[in-house]
């Protein structure tokens, strides 16, 4: 386990307060298929990789079951009062850890799945995150995201331009992350699948999801 963590704690409480108001159309709209698609025949133990307000927790308590188990990270303190709220309103039985992905607070070979949605965007230091993820993942277990990653053309000249701003005003969100690349290049990992959807508006777009699985 890395036991030094990357950065000090973030800190966002503007962005973590409108959060919620901001994307409550588009999470009950565009992102709901892909929410489920990350819960689909869900078993076993299963790690959130940063919960920010508890987005994915009503997927959670909809899967629930005796057969699984959850928990989540979140190191923003006022994202992770409102996610602790979103458990207690879905009567969601999750543990929530202040810890960042760079620095998980779990052994090895812990979980069956661990799931990324929109979080990777956030994370200082992806490479030392996504080797966390597979120290805490047993061997075939599955590490399922759901990313926001840099596009292409004009679209992604824009991303470059607003990228400096974005970043300070949307919780240290990066535009221009190369995000499905690196997670294929990890080679402690086999690709299951990973599908690049043209969704969203620009800058936030277009967006990736998959499954991959790890070696044994």
């Amino acid at each position: 386990m890395t036991t030094d963590a990357s950065s000090q704690e973030p800190s966002h409480p503007f962005f973590a307060a409108v959060y919620d108001p901001a994307t409550a159309l588009i999470e009950r709209t565009l992102l709901r298929p892909h929410r489920e698609y990350l819960v689909a025949n869900l078993e076993g133990a299963v790690l959130d990789l940063g919960a920010g307000t508890g987005a994915m927790f009503p997927y959670f308590a909809a899967v629930e079951s005796d057969v699984t188990t959850f928990h989540a990270i979140e190191p923003d303190p006022h994202m992770r009062r409102q996610a602790e709220e979103q458990a207690r309103t879905h009567s969601l039985d999750i543990t929530i850890d202040d810890s960042p992905a760079e620095s998980l607070p779990y052994r090895d070979d812990t979980f069956d799945v661990v799931i990324a949605s929109m979080v990777f965007c956030t994370i200082p230091d992806v490479e030392r995150a996504l080797s966390e993820v597979s120290r805490v993942l047993k061997p075939g277990g599955e590490f399922r995201f759901f990313e926001h990653v840099a596009d292409d053309g004009w679209r992604g000249r824009v991303q470059g331009l607003l990228a400096p701003l974005w970043k300070r005003l949307a919780g240290g969100c990066h535009l221009t992350r190369q995000t499905a690349s690196r997670f294929a290049a990890d080679s402690t990992f086999d690709i299951v699948e990973v599908e690049r959807l043209h969704l969203g508006v620009t800058p936030i777009r277009p967006f990736v999801r998959g499954v991959l699985r790890k070696r044994a």
